[in-house]
């Protein structure tokens, strides 16, 4: 099975230095896991996208992107559940 390149956004970039030291850890550990099962399970699809998922870490949702034609997931968004999807 191919390999995905993670790609990460600018504005998941900054979201992701917010978040506090531990939480980075967790969080950056289920991007890299992304690469390897880009579907993880409890991820879902987010509605009026075509290819946006989001999968849970705690309480911080990370948001990607999909393109299977280029084995590419781009991050676009990372922050707490009652943020992120503004």
């Amino acid at each position: 099975m191919p390999t995905y390149r993670v790609e990460v956004s600018a504005t998941a970039e900054r979201q992701l230095r917010k978040l506090p030291r531990p939480d980075q850890i967790r969080v950056v550990r289920v991007m890299q896991g992304l690469s390897v099962d880009p579907r993880p399970p409890g991820r879902r699809k987010l509605s009026g996208y075509d290819d946006v998922f989001r999968v849970r870490v705690g309480r911080y949702r990370v948001l990607y992107s999909l393109e299977d034609r280029r084995l590419v997931i781009i991050v676009l968004k990372v922050g707490d559940r009652k943020d992120v999807y503004r």
